[in-house]
This record gives C-alpha cells, sequence and structure tokens, in this order.
C-alpha cells in the first residue's frame, strides 16, 4: 500500500505548527532551566508544551528532552 502524496502535503501545515508549538516550549524551558534537577524541568516542559499547544506528547519525547536541557545538551 503507497500513500498518497497529496496526503503528506495537507499534513504538512498542521505538521508545521505542532513542531514550531513544541520549539517554542523547548525553547523557554531551556532559557529558565537548563542546568536544574531533572524533575524540575521535567514539570516545567511539561507546563511549557502544555500552554504552547504542544499536546499531546509521547512521555518518552518529554522525558528526553527533560534529560538534555537538564544536562545541558542539545542532543
Amino acid at each position: 500500500m503507497t500513500a498518497d502524496p497529496s496526503d503528506y502535503e495537507k499534513a504538512m501545515p498542521a505538521v508545521s505548527a505542532f513542531l514550531t508549538k513544541m520549539e517554542r516550549g523547548i525553547d523557554r524551558t531551556r532559557a529558565t532551566h537548563a542546568g536544574q534537577p531533572y524533575s524540575a524541568v521535567r514539570q516545567a516542559l511539561a507546563l511549557a508544551l502544555e500552554e504552547e499547544g504542544a499536546r499531546p506528547m509521547v512521555p518518552q519525547v518529554v522525558d528526553e528532552l527533560a534529560r538534555q536541557i537538564s544536562e545541558g545538551t542539545d542532543r
């Protein structure tokens, strides 16, 4: 089964908007919580993503992002 290329084109504006919201939440959290304990970062990140409208998020993705912010790494 192959995907219709027009389905991809139709979905891209929504995907792009979601990624922009996600990036804003991550950037906000990184600016205010970089280097802080994981639990504080995780809570702040979850709140920032919710406030930006970047929900639902896969919990493991939020965990990994929080770990990176807490450790002060970008990847």
